[in-house]
């Protein structure tokens, strides 16, 4: 937990450089990168996940005749999903109307590698060698911290997008370290082992599509405000977004220890609601702090973190925190059942995700309207999972 503190300030740290370097027009072409970024980051959370659970589940045989179909069709999806980035890096530059396209083709040579970190991540997470995959965190943030910023400030010929996107593929290759040998074994070492396919196959499909209803809520308000607003306005968007999603943040450290956790219990037999709602209990504190500081201190705040070019987006700062804190709270009940397969609350985020891009296509006149449809698609989102969750415990109260 603590490294996954030091590793998000350094993250935050790494964005607020940006944005005070840049500038709001500037910068709005770096968070498109950015959000690419997260963007991996959900798509690389399924392997990590998936990795995560078998890990806890599989004996040892077993186990590494796992790590090398899911190694194998990583590498594979992330070559295929690299080809499709680079090969339309001109058509994304008319898209998001960036400055240059090669931004585009440099970030799409790195994703085969960031889905191996997420398999590398994942078997550490599962072993619960927490200390190791803590390392590929400090290892990637701090190298793309320093790779970049010096890139922007020192070589000032090269376009701050490309630089971005330098940055973040370098740090990719540092992400591997510690790397575990047993990813890349060769198939000829690997026990004639049976595995179950298919309970596998199904949490890995069911876990993507959660993963890309991530996607859509997290990151489809940033590239529509991109779409339809100048860069000004989106630039001073993404500095929001970027200070309101804070407590998402924050929150994804206790996502990261509660998974394995509810496996290991519902594996042995025990109760698992004691745990989930212990971890709501932190995520509903943070929130609330959060979003009464965004309310009393915004202008300071904003001025602290970006500086003065961003202080005409203040006043919608507690309202994208107060999203933010909403969905944070929700998706913790979500990855819960998720982890005990119960695969409702998974089929309804996305339906949700849907209905945010739908209401910000519908309702766009000004910002505050973008961050007022996200409140009412959470708030809709949350009661939900609030229902699912008692309904589920009176259940199972019956059943005993």
């Amino acid at each position: 937990m603590l490294t996954m503190l030091v590793v998000n300030a350094g993250n935050y740290f790494y964005n607020l450089l940006l944005g005070r370097i840049l500038g709001p027009a500037a910068f709005s072409d770096a968070a498109i990168l950015i959000t690419f970024l997260l963007v991996l980051s959900f798509l690389g959370m399924t392997f990590q996940i998936v990795t995560s659970k078998y890990a806890v589940l599989l004996e040892e045989k077993a186990l590494t005749v796992f790590i090398k179909k899911i190694t194998r069709s990583g590498i594979n999806l992330g070559v295929v999903i690299g080809a499709v980035i680079v090969a339309l890096n001109e058509q994304l530059q008319v898209l998001f109307h960036t400055q240059t396209a090669m931004m585009f083709f440099i970030f799409g040579f790195g994703i085969p590698l960031y889905f191996l970190i997420s398999i590398n991540r994942g078997l550490y997470q599962g072993k619960n060698s927490l200390h190791k995959m803590a390392i590929t965190y400090q290892t990637e943030m701090i190298s793309r911290l320093v790779i970049t910023i010096l890139t922007v400030l020192f070589l000032p010929e090269i376009p701050t997008s490309i630089a971005v996107a330098a940055g973040i593929l370098i740090s990719f290759v540092f992400g591997l370290f510690p790397f575990q040998k047993r990813l890349v074994q060769s198939a000829a070492r690997i026990p004639n082992e049976s595995i179950p396919t298919k309970s596998i196959l199904t949490f890995f499909a069911l876990t993507a599509f959660y993963e890309c209803t991530q996607i859509i809520i997290n990151n489809s308000d940033i590239l529509l405000v991109k779409h339809y607003f100048s860069n000004d306005e989106a630039g001073l968007y993404s500095s929001l977004a970027l200070i309101g999603r804070v407590v998402y943040f924050v929150a994804w450290m206790f996502v990261m220890l509660l998974l394995p956790k509810v496996i290991q219990l519902q594996k042995d037999g025990k109760n698992t609601q004691p745990i989930l709602l212990q971890y709501v209990g932190y995520i509903v504190l943070l929130s609330t702090g959060i979003v009464a500081g965004s309310y009393l201190f915004p202008e300071t705040v904003v001025d602290v973190m970006f500086g003065s070019k961003y202080l005409s987006i203040a006043p919608l700062l507690w309202q994208y925190a107060l999203a933010t804190s909403i969905f944070a709270i929700a998706n913790i009940f979500a990855y819960y059942f998720l982890s005990i397969g119960k695969y409702v609350p998974v089929l309804v985020s996305a339906i949700l995700g849907l209905t945010q891009i739908g209401l910000i296509i519908g309702f766009h006149k000004s910002l505050e309207q973008v961050v007022q449809m996200q409140i009412l698609a959470m708030v809709v989102l949350l009661i939900f999972q609030l229902s699912y969750f008692f309904y589920h415990s009176k259940k199972n109260v019956r059943l005993n």
